[in-house]
């Protein structure tokens, strides 16, 4: 496994870690047992970092991430995010109440005393001119519930926004081969401010897996079938906001590209971290077997400069028409 700094705070996380959505909810049926052995897997493999948020599953993936503390030993680091909570999802709601009242609720299902790192989940564009809010936070810190904090955003506007608020050590963003526009002009600025970049949905739901189908099918409430047209949150969420039909074509030009050694995963995770702007990924993982193919990319060899371009150029000819200008 390799590490990297996570911004300012003096940790240094497993550059493939651990996304927490999928052991929730909203990704087809789960089971808590598969869920605490995957769990288990990749704290064996060197991960130290898992993402988690107070809606996944309503607490479910957080309680969860509790159980693994209490059957583990070792240290690692637990980040959750705050915020969907609100009905209505507006800007208005990120009051100290309510952000307080979301954070202490995190901590009794985490069963701690301090959020390790906590992030807004995707607020409106507002919250993020909203310098009060950010003042929330602040004083959260000072009163030991939370050690650091960041953002979870859904536009690049946004996270050059978010990392003018000297206090935010991180920005979770939509990065991936189908997903691009973060490396223009945010991975520069964060690299100058010492601010981490979590990679969320490195494997674009799925599609980058390699294992999906024109007959592929979803389950009721898995958000990869309700989900593709932004019915219940941000489209982008889904397949990266791309056409289904178009991501499986763009697999298909990436599939003869895939180095000898590696999976289709293995090579859009081992993408990711070679931007060295990126701090982690945050691949999900249901069970053992999908965390040990997702981590083994940490240590794979370096894609040649030639696989770099070709990728590009699958990625300006299907994707970035679609998807670039939009996030």
């Amino acid at each position: 496994m390799q590490y990297r700094p996570l911004g300012r705070t003096g940790w240094n996380i497993s550059t493939v870690s651990f996304g927490a959505w999928a052991i929730g909810g909203t990704w087809g049926e789960v089971d808590d047992k598969d869920s605490m052995a995957a769990l288990h897997r990749a704290l064996d493999l060197g991960v130290n970092f898992f993402d988690t948020a107070d809606v996944y599953g309503d607490g479910r993936s957080e309680r969860l991430l509790a159980r693994l503390r209490k059957e583990r030993s070792e240290p690692f680091y637990v980040a959750t995010k705050a915020g969907r909570r609100l009905s209505p999802h507006v800007a208005a709601g990120f009051t100290r109440a309510n952000l307080t009242a979301f954070v202490e609720r995190s901590l009794q299902n985490l069963q701690t005393e301090a959020i390790d790192l906590l992030q807004l989940h995707c607020p409106p564009t507002d919250v993020f001119y909203m310098p009060e809010v950010f003042g929330v936070l602040d004083d959260l810190v000072a009163a030991g519930k939370l050690r650091h904090y960041g953002v979870s955003v859904e536009k690049v506007e946004e996270a050059l926004k978010a990392i003018e608020y000297p206090g935010v050590q991180s920005v979770q963003i939509i990065y991936n081969l189908f997903r691009q526009r973060p490396a223009e002009l945010l991975f520069e600025q964060t690299q100058k401010r010492g601010v981490a970049i979590l990679a969320r949905l490195p494997l674009s739901s799925g599609l980058l897996s390699g294992k999906m189908s024109a007959q592929s099918t979803f389950a009721e409430d898995d958000h990869r079938g309700f989900n593709r047209e932004g019915a219940a949150f941000d489209k982008g969420e889904t397949f990266s906001g791309l056409d289904f039909a178009v991501g499986l074509q763009a697999v298909e030009a990436m599939r003869p590209l895939v180095p000898a050694g590696m999976s289709m995963a293995q090579m859009a995770l081992r993408w990711i971290q070679m931007n060295p702007a990126v701090t982690c990924s945050i691949p999900g993982g249901k069970n053992p077997a999908q965390v040990s193919d997702n981590v083994a990319a940490a240590d794979m060899p370096l894609l040649s400069h030639a696989t770099m371009q070709a990728l590009a150029d699958v990625y300006e000819q299907y994707a970035k028409p679609l998807v670039h200008q939009r996030w």
